[in-house]
């Protein structure tokens, strides 16, 4: 029997069973592969921000710069500062931050208090109530976007930065992802603990079921803020001072092929800030992913 476990795979003082050392290798491989496919965009993308104008439309493309400039990026901010809309520019990034903000904790705040319900109360109705919930994510936004003008129109809220605001607050995929989070990682028996000792509902909540589903809600932060960070221009917006930073840089790159390698240092621009909150919480995103069934 000595001699048999001999042959087994220790990892980390744990013995592993489930693959041999040739599969491990074999998956590693695969992973990096498709790592790497997964980042050439990426990588092309700061490459093409970094090529002056006749590299930019050489063919075919390549995929490294011969002589690398921060023209496109000085002729962008250049652009920026001399629009004439009337409106400064850092007005279209104060709407973008206010909308990315605002939408994201508020989503936060009321996925987790109806996921934390859901999970972990009963009450008629609970059932079919979280199937329509898991059904309201088959329908894209578009398909809804008369439905939704229609409300906006009636609550007096088209033209204001709540038009965008409050739908984000709504969204059922950070409720989705919050309720499998907590029935997978939050104990009945230790919310049970905490009402025995006394604490209120909303202390259980927020000192007991939160700091446990932590990798649950840092992965909605990263959903939340990135679709709200890239709001370009909508129905429900009409004022220009309302206006968003993509939609103004959009506007800007209107200009056609001379304004190529702005538009080039525009998309690092948006996807900076987005991707610096994804690798801040990475491991907590891929945690979240396990626990909830979510592939993509």
């Amino acid at each position: 029997m000595a001699q048999k476990y001999k042959k087994l795979r220790v990892r980390k003082h744990t013995v592993v069973l489930n693959r041999s050392a040739g599969g491990d290798a074999g998956i590693f491989f695969f992973l990096t592969i498709m790592g790497i496919f997964m980042f050439i965009p990426m990588y092309y993308t700061v490459i093409q921000s970094l090529k002056p104008l006749d590299e930019l439309w050489a063919f075919p493309p390549r995929l490294y710069v011969v002589n690398p400039t921060l023209k496109n990026f000085k002729d962008l901010f250049r652009l920026m500062n001399s629009s004439s809309w009337g409106v400064p520019f850092s007005r279209y990034i104060f709407n973008t931050v206010v909308i990315s903000v605002s939408g994201t904790f508020g989503n936060l705040v009321l996925s987790s208090l109806a996921a934390y319900v859901l999970s972990k109360m009963k009450f008629p109705g609970k059932g079919w109530m979280f199937q329509l919930i898991v059904l309201s994510l088959m329908f894209n936004a578009v398909a809804a976007s008369i439905a939704n003008f229609i409300i906006m129109s009636f609550l007096g809220w088209v033209d204001t930065l709540w038009a965008i605001i409050i739908p984000a607050w709504g969204s059922t995929l950070g409720l989705y992802l919050m309720k499998q989070f907590m029935d997978s990682s939050v104990s009945d028996a230790v919310l049970e603990s905490a009402r025995l000792d006394g604490a209120s509902e909303l202390r259980t909540f927020w000192s007991i079921a939160m700091p446990m589903v932590k990798p649950a809600w840092l992965t909605l932060i990263v959903y939340s803020f990135q679709g709200l960070w890239n709001t370009g221009s909508t129905i429900y917006i009409y004022s220009e001072e309302l206006k968003t930073f993509s939609y103004a840089i959009g506007q800007i790159l209107s200009g056609g092929i001379v304004r190529a390698g702005a538009g080039a240092a525009s998309t690092v621009v948006m996807m900076l800030v987005p991707i610096i909150v994804f690798v801040v919480s990475q491991s907590n995103i891929l945690e979240t992913m396990a626990s909830s069934g979510m592939k993509d």
